[in-house]
């Protein structure tokens, strides 16, 4: 008997008959999971589950992956073209031909009035890699504006700078693999469990096997945190300072990989200069780690045989990003840790083709890991498609988060947003709708026709999901895998290849610039601007085929190879000399803090039923009914201080905004710090502060301060209604 009661009806599980199963990738996180669609005899997806015979995920999926099949029609998908004169008017449904004009045309003609550079584009991580790849033709070749950024600039552009400036190139090293082979993992800033369930299903399995300290860095006691060894709960910000105090006693205490270092890296005296500084009797007071602890983390990793290290948004969403990300490779560079199985610096990537943005979208270079402030590349691709070098800018232009404020300067007129919604996802929530408000024209092109941004549309463009169209991604350990069209396109949405083909034919250079006719042919057309010896991103070896049959294949892939698992396995590094650079990173103090009047650090994070800003796990019932509404985890001694309850409705304030949210109470987080997921619509993000990284122009999410005052329930009862009908 189960609470009293005697009839208990058994758990039944309907039966789904499936007709056939279609190849594909799951289009949420990084991690790349292989995914196979069921469809029954009359073409509908039914079901999903996990491709047993891949590497990456062994048959194993996440909620989101599990209830993926639910998207395809799924409520608010975008069914037709819209369009309207002003923003505050009703949208009246259009043919392709007559949306398609209109955009054209107002691009021309806010260029031939303000010049190329008045019209933005920001694009996302979520498209496949052709559909990238000719977005960026699109850009580059013929509308030919240098305003062209990714939503990728507010997750992982500080991975990407700090790639570059420590090893000459964007790409992360290390593999999945490489957990079976580390002796110790240190985790900054990154929720695996939650963030990336399959990756971190990989990593338990691992230690299950082989058991080796994990000891994870984050202020707040994480579901990851609660299964380390060791929690390092730091200051928020303070990661660098951490970084250089361990670095100081492993220098102090002769711990380092000399001969590594000696033999693949330069800069050792700047880097040996910057850590004086960091003696941990000075560092605990600034990073809040206690002196004892400093030391015996920064001895457990150096004398460990290997060591690894991953991040995610914990480092990257910072004023200080880039330098944490090279603070990371320093270290793993004076420990030897770098091209070896089991010592790495693996950036655990958001966005399920992140990687694909920064390969081949030409957002901050040319195709291919190339950069426009060389004139040899930019010959290179100039030749390749047809064109003259000098269409091309001799350096990159604006990124995502500059492109609003240059919309309120009056610099930009008109904007393009494709797959990304920046009334969610950007910080200041309010500066953004006052710059959408500003902008003379604004074209979105999304699957979801609710999505918040299309609020200030002139256009909607309704573009197919992932599986009602082909093409690949590249997860987080540079492995390419393939979606197979499953589905027809949803009503009268066009993939987004179609859509970037069909409007290439509106400009001069559409005529001179070769778009293949598919996506497969688009592939085979980035193999070949991607082959040569001196190339690092070389995908050459690859093909559609080629890459179902073994379920994902690692780049570089030359002609001929099967592809490769690390990177700089040999010490040589794409730099001028071949060696890796130690940078020494300084400390700068300039996160907004907790004060008198705004008491509370504000950290906000990613839950495992949701994905960015919800605009397709918002729809599917069994992940929105785990978080349907904002909340707020807050420490149960700060709210018995307030007169706080659990479960109450309370208002947070910044010096920005405000917003109304649920009340959580745990001892995850401190009593001087709130936690809140950022999925939310009208939430954190009316709240966050988004200070810019100087090298990657990432915002920062992670730190600012607020207080929090009483709201009235009832009211905040009304508006929680509303939320729920999302």
């Amino acid at each position: 008997m189960l609470f009293g009661r005697k009839n208990i009806k058994p758990i039944v599980i309907p039966e789904k008959k499936v007709a056939h199963w279609s190849y594909a990738t799951c289009a949420y996180c990084s991690t790349g999971c292989s995914i196979e669609l069921g469809l029954d005899n009359s073409g509908k997806v039914i079901t999903s589950r996990g491709n047993a015979k891949a590497d990456v995920n062994r048959g194993k999926l996440c909620i989101k992956g599990l209830l993926e099949h639910e998207l395809f029609d799924s409520k608010g998908r975008g069914s037709e073209p819209l369009i309207r004169q002003h923003h505050h008017e009703p949208f009246a449904p259009a043919s392709w031909q007559q949306a398609m004009d209109k955009t054209a045309t107002a691009i021309k003609t806010i260029q031939e009035k303000h010049g190329r550079d008045a019209f933005a584009v920001v694009s996302t991580g979520q498209l496949l890699t052709e559909e990238f790849y000719t977005l960026g033709k699109l850009v580059r070749g013929c509308i030919g504006t240098n305003n062209y950024d990714g939503n990728t600039t507010l997750c992982m552009a500080s991975a990407v700078s700090g790639y570059k400036r420590s090893f000459g190139s964007d790409g992360a090293p290390g593999c999945y693999d490489d957990f079976d082979k580390t002796d110790c993992l240190m985790a900054f800033g990154s929720n695996l469990p939650e963030q990336h369930p399959v990756i971190y299903w990989r990593l338990k399995e691992a230690r299950e096997k082989r058991p080796f300290p994990l000891i994870v860095v984050d202020p707040r006691v994480t579901m990851f945190a609660q299964m380390a060894d060791i929690h390092l709960a730091v200051t928020p910000g303070t990661d660098c300072v951490l970084i250089n105090a361990m670095m100081y006693v492993i220098f102090d205490e002769n711990l380092a990989d000399t001969a590594f270092i000696e033999q693949h890296t330069k800069g050792l005296s700047k880097l040996t200069k910057t850590i004086e500084d960091y003696n941990p009797k000075l560092a605990q007071k600034v990073c809040g780690i206690d002196e004892d602890t400093i030391r015996s983390v920064a001895r457990l990793y150096a004398k460990a045989a290997t060591a690894m290290s991953i991040w995610t948004m914990g480092i990257n969403q910072s004023t200080h990003g880039s330098d944490g990300v090279v603070n990371i490779n320093n270290l793993n560079l004076i420990t030897g840790n770098i091209g070896k199985p089991g010592g790495t610096s693996l950036s655990i990537t958001g966005q399920c083709n992140a990687m694909g943005t920064r390969e081949w979208s030409s957002c901050s270079g040319l195709p291919g890991y190339r950069a426009l402030e060389n004139p040899e590349h930019r010959q290179q691709v100039a030749d390749f498609w047809g064109i003259t070098p000098d269409f091309f800018p001799e350096k990159r232009g604006l990124t995502e988060t500059d492109i609003f404020p240059a919309i309120e300067t009056g610099e930009i007129k008109g904007l393009w947003l494709v797959a990304t919604n920046p009334m969610t996802s950007m910080p200041n929530t309010s500066r953004i709708r006052k710059a959408l408000e500003k902008l003379d024209f604004l074209v979105v092109q999304d699957s979801y026709s609710d999505v918040e941004t299309n609020q200030y549309a002139h256009v909607y463009l309704p573009a197919a999901i992932w599986a009602e169209k082909e093409g690949c991604f590249t997860n987080t350990e540079r492995r390419v895998n393939l979606t197979r069209k499953s589905v027809p396109n949803y009503a009268n949405s066009q993939s987004d290849f179609w859509i970037f083909t069909q409007m290439a034919k509106y400009f001069d250079h559409g005529s001179k610039i070769p778009f293949p006719a598919s996506p497969e042919l688009a592939f085979e057309e980035m193999k070949a601007l991607s082959k040569g010896s001196d190339r690092l991103l070389d995908i050459s070896g690859m093909s559609y085929d080629k890459i179902e049959q073994a379920t994902g294949i690692q780049w570089p892939c030359r002609e001929g190879e099967t592809g490769q698992a690390r990177l700089y396995t040999d010490g040589d590094f794409p730099t001028s000399d071949g060696k890796a650079n130690l940078i020494g990173v300084s400390f700068f103090d300039n996160n907004e803090k907790p004060d008198k009047r705004y008491p509370f650090w504000l950290n906000s994070g990613r839950v495992v039923e949701h994905f960015h800003t919800r605009t397709r796990t918002g729809k599917i019932g069994n992940c929105n009914k785990f978080s349907p509404i904002p909340y707020m985890e807050m420490n149960p001694d700060a709210a018995q201080k307030l007169g706080v309850k659990h479960q109450e409705y309370v208002r947070l304030i910044s010096r920005r905004s405000d917003a109304v949210v649920m009340v959580q109470l745990t001892h995850r987080v401190a009593p001087d710090m709130v936690f809140i997921p950022f999925h939310f619509f009208d939430c954190v993000n009316r709240l966050t502060l988004g200070l810019l990284d100087p090298h990657s122009r990432q915002p920062a999410f992670k730190q600012c301060a607020v207080r929090i005052v009483p709201v009235d329930q009832q009211e905040a009862e009304q508006l929680s209604l509303k939320r729920r009908h999302f």
